[in-house]
């Protein structure tokens, strides 16, 4: 198989000059976690100048280096990730696999003759997640067991270190025993942009320190059981539009996380790309 036959060809851009909060509706209008930046250069042609996550947003705007920065100043431009990795139609879909595994990146724009014609991303990959193997083999046998996590009480910052440090997306909240919530890139972001609107500038560096975790952190978690298959997996997170999700024993223990890069890594040992 090739790009072309599973890229999403509708592809969502974002000018570098739009603010944060306009990148940050596009992405929830369309459910998606990334957007392709582009620029209109002297010869009025759109051009591809860089690509901004949900997790790029969540942890620029979370440092100390852009703590005493008024909203307005939040340009797409400032926290994007400029020169992005970019692949044709026609490559085959090892090649992007290998890539985006390598790069730790979600997705990668596809241009052709200069014109970005549609975007390939995890999603796009683990929506082929079905029948044999994947429907052989369990989420206990492919998930992560070692799961970083935070209390409810942490603060904010120690929780959006973490996330640097390790280079994950989400982190289960643990009262104990129980989770009582889960954190992600994207709630960072929502929140600082909110955060930002409604605290007066001299006071943001100060009060940023002081948010705690289950001040905003999602509520009411959904969790997947070990026991189910990888063919599961992909659907229930496909579905319910998540990256990643807590994985469970038959007694509601908390065993592991299963995310969209694992079922990358497994496809990609299937179809032998290294």
């Amino acid at each position: 198989m090739h790009i072309k036959d599973i890229m999403s060809s509708k592809v969502v851009v974002v000018d570098k000059d739009q603010n944060l909060n306009d990148a940050l509706k596009l992405m929830k209008k369309h459910k998606i976690s990334r957007l392709p930046v582009i620029n209109t250069n002297n010869d009025h042609e759109r051009e591809l100048v860089g690509i901004i996550t949900e997790k790029d947003i969540a942890l620029r705007l979370g440092s100390s280096r852009y703590g005493n920065m008024p909203p307005s100043h939040f340009h797409v431009s400032t926290v994007m990730t400029p020169d992005p990795i970019t692949l044709n139609a026609a490559e085959n879909l090892g090649k992007a696999a290998k890539i985006m595994i390598e790069n730790k990146i979600g997705g990668i724009p596809i241009v052709e003759d200069g014109e970005i014609i549609g975007i390939i991303t995890k999603t796009d990959f683990i929506k082929t997640c079905q029948g044999i193997p994947y429907n052989k083999t369990y989420i206990k046998d492919r998930m992560q067991t070692d799961v970083m996590t935070v209390n409810p009480g942490d603060r904010l910052v120690h929780a959006r270190r973490i996330l640097i440090d390790e280079d994950i997306g989400r982190l289960p909240v643990m009262n104990g025993d129980e989770i009582e919530g889960i954190l992600t890139a994207k709630d960072i972001a929502d929140s600082m942009i909110s955060f930002r609107k409604i605290v007066p500038d001299k006071y943001q560096a100060a009060r940023i320190r002081n948010l705690i975790v289950e001040d905003i952190m999602t509520q009411n978690v959904r969790t997947i059981n070990e026991e189910k298959t990888i063919a599961d997996a992909s659907t229930f997170m496909i579905d319910e539009d998540f990256s990643g999700v807590p994985v469970t024993s038959d007694t509601g223990e908390i065993t592991g996380m299963i995310t969209k890069t694992d079922l990358m890594n497994f496809i990609a040992e299937l179809e032998e790309v290294y």
